[in-house]
């Protein structure tokens, strides 16, 4: 498999700028307007896409008030899945003036589908690619289905072990999909930095061969940024216009300031990576005079010989280097010289 992917012209992998995914999700909170604004707000604040959610409550589980389908922890307990999902999905039909709304702002959008049908709805839009959420990454067919449409693929890998893993994989190659690339994720809403093992990214990239990102569900940026400096090249984070906003994911979601935060800051931590290397930097070349070098620190006639109270090292570095001490020591002079002159070789006869 290829260690990038291209979306939309954008190339993705450690060698170009983290790719910046603003994760819509519920934060539309019913109303289409919001989306939009949601839409505007990513794009103002420097993210590279937007994503959606394609379901409804029906393709996503059944009506039902038995016990396993109650929500009894965490932000949504108390409601059943289909009550949440009722109230949580993206209204298919507004799902074509979203996508005219976001291209004709210039950014790229696309969408996590949920079932087959949500994918025929996206290739009907032409999608430019897809993401599989955690849930989903064990629906095989599923991500069949999504890699024969040919387009980018990005799977997110919450919840899931290894092979759970190299299964999703295997079924995105059999489904014909050239450009995979998987996000190491925590399926907790909101989850804690501390569980989040970003030791495991350079570990996935070594293990299956992949762009490798970071779908984060914690609340702050520090997460998303220090996974940039161990190869993340993708960062899915959900937003809001308003994290007291009321709808179901804008408690742990960047509200503006922290996106626009989250992509400057991202950047400047891939471009602090740069290459391994030794060489002389160029914020650095004005200051290498300022490196200690060799002085003289009395006046010495020609003839005479270099003791430790001719010379010593000082700043600024335009003598001979600290190294040369030893050698400069016990060398006739062949030249007066002045206290605070630069020692050099063309000093001496032997040097």
């Amino acid at each position: 498999m290829s260690s990038e992917i291209i979306i939309n012209n954008r190339k993705i992998g450690v060698v170009y700028p983290p790719y910046i995914i603003a994760e819509m999700s519920a934060n539309h909170n019913g109303n289409i307007d919001r989306a939009y604004k949601i839409i505007d707000m990513a794009k103002a604040m420097g993210a590279d896409a937007v994503k959606m959610q394609t379901y409804t409550p029906d393709t996503i589980t059944i009506k039902s008030e038995r016990p396993e389908f109650l929500i009894t922890e965490g932000l949504w307990a108390g409601s059943t899945l289909y009550d949440l999902y009722a109230s949580a999905y993206t209204p298919w039909e507004w799902h074509k003036p979203l996508f005219e709304y976001a291209r004709q702002k210039d950014i790229t959008i696309f969408s996590s589908p949920f079932d087959t049908s949500a994918v025929d709805l996206l290739e009907d839009l032409n999608a430019p690619a897809y993401k599989i959420a955690s849930f989903e990454a064990i629906d095989l067919p599923l991500i069949k289905y999504v890699a024969s449409t040919g387009k980018p693929l990005i799977i997110s890998t919450g919840m899931a072990d290894a092979d759970e893993i190299q299964d999703a994989i295997d079924a995105a190659r059999e489904g014909g999909c050239k450009e995979l690339a998987i996000l190491h994720c925590v399926s907790g809403y909101p989850a804690p930095a501390e569980d989040y093992n970003l030791r495991t990214i350079p570990d996935m990239r070594d293990k299956f061969s992949l762009p490798i990102g970071l779908s984060d569900h914690t609340i702050e940026n520090t997460t998303a940024i220090t996974s940039v400096a161990l190869g993340a090249c993708i960062i899915e984070k959900h937003v809001t216009l308003d994290r007291n906003g009321g709808g179901p994911d804008d408690s742990f979601s960047l509200e503006p300031e922290d996106l626009k935060e989250l992509c400057g800051n991202a950047k400047t931590a891939w471009l602090a990576l740069g290459e391994a290397g030794y060489s002389r930097k160029s914020s650095e070349q004005g200051n290498v005079q300022f490196r200690r070098s060799l002085y003289f620190v009395e006046d010495v006639k020609s003839g005479e010989i270099i003791t430790s109270k001719h010379i010593k090292s000082i700043r600024p570095g335009y003598g001979l280097p600290p190294k040369m001490f030893d050698v400069v020591i016990g060398k006739k002079l062949i030249v007066d010289v002045e206290k605070g002159t630069a020692v050099s070789k063309d000093m001496f006869l032997d040097i």
